[in-house]
């Protein structure tokens, strides 16, 4: 159910050995994007093997499952909230305008980045304004991550898509 061309232009930016999704299949429910993930994380891009999942991990692994829902949402018309982008404006706004305000990760049980799942899912999208008049997206996600092991981390991240169309 991967696109993987689609995969594959959405984790361009990331160095080689950072590139740590490997499928993704977006669901949608009640007018919100859904995205089940499959990772592995062979080594570590920074540091030496902790053998287990770390908050940077988290953050990148987080990363890469959101511009994959966001693309495939944009794309196929799934979700609510990028009814009016295209997929030239997801490239366009990707890495310079996508902004992480929140983030907050709790490590339930140690897990094993070799191999475990990720879901994520778009819980609001909203279009606010800020003071000077300019439009942005502000959009509240959470994510969960399991091994095969019991291994478990969730949390939430909110979101600002800013200089949105």
């Amino acid at each position: 159910m991967t696109d993987e061309a689609l995969l594959a232009q959405v984790l361009a930016p990331y160095k080689e050995h950072c590139k740590y999704l490997r499928s993704a299949a977006v669901t949608e429910t009640d007018g919100r994007a859904f995205a089940h993930c499959e990772f592995e994380i062979p080594e570590s891009c920074y540091i030496d093997d902790t053998g287990h999942l770390n908050s940077v991990e988290v953050n990148i692994c987080y990363n890469q499952m959101m511009y994959y829902l966001v693309a495939k949402s944009v794309k196929d018309g799934i979700g609510t909230g990028f009814e009016s982008w295209t997929m030239d404006d997801f490239w366009k706004h990707q890495l310079p305008d996508i902004l992480i305000a929140r983030f907050s990760a709790r490590f339930r049980r140690p897990v094993d980045p070799r191999a475990f799942s990720g879901e994520m899912e778009f819980r609001s999208v909203t279009r606010r304004t800020r003071a000077d008049g300019t439009p942005f997206l502000h959009a509240d996600t959470a994510f969960r991550y399991r091994d095969a092991a019991s291994g478990r981390c969730d949390g939430e991240v909110t979101l600002a898509f800013v200089n949105v169309p």
